[in-house]
């Protein structure tokens, strides 16, 4: 009886770490955002927070281990339910605002540009968006900031613009599913709605 016992617990962190998931959802958020929602946002204009009880709150602290997603992807998936006409050039910057950070202490990828009404998805390497470096993974992260911009680069909000009727109001959905590194994303973790 003592050999099996033993067995069972040398196997036990092989048999934990199988059950790792392989995937996680990290938010998954609809909204409405009004040019006086970007306008007074705070501490930052044209942002929208994604904290607290909006993030998974099962997920893990670690990034790095057990699972490594800090090495995997991140599936960016934008449904745009409203947009306003004329095909003005949009994108969501979707920056990750950790426990603890170092540098400038948060990192950001985006959507791409899109121009119209429809769902856009891509799938980014955890390792290759802006300042991914200035995140310490294995301390987790707290919140994410989604900010709206134009096509015009890094400091082009949609509430600085003179024409924001081009961008607001615009109702989206943004989803964010963390894939371990080596693994594939498997869209069935999306909640049908």
């Amino acid at each position: 009886m003592k050999k099996l016992s033993l067995l069972f617990v040398l196997s036990l962190p092989t048999l934990l770490l199988a059950q790792q998931p392989k995937q996680f959802l990290l938010f998954d958020t609809e909204f409405t955002y009004s040019k006086q929602n970007a306008d007074n946002s705070t501490p930052s204009k044209s942002h929208y927070y994604v904290k607290g009880d909006m993030l998974n709150t099962r997920r893990p602290t670690d990034w790095t281990s057990p699972v490594d997603y800090r090495n995997g992807t991140v599936h960016i998936r934008l449904e745009v339910m409203e947009k306003p006409a004329g095909g003005y050039p949009t994108q969501w910057t979707l920056c990750y605002i950790p426990n603890k950070g170092q540098g400038n202490g948060y990192g950001c990828t985006n959507t791409d540009l899109y121009t119209e009404e429809g769902i856009f998805e891509k799938d980014v390497s955890m390792t290759e968006f802006w300042e991914n470096g200035s995140i310490i993974w294995s301390e987790g992260i707290k919140q994410m900031d989604l900010v709206i911009k134009d096509d015009s680069g890094g400091q082009g909000h949609a509430h600085r613009r003179a024409d924001p009727e081009h961008f607001f109001p615009t109702k989206v959905r943004i989803t964010m599913v963390q894939v371990a590194a080596g693994e594939t994303y498997d869209p069935s973790i999306i909640p049908v709605r």
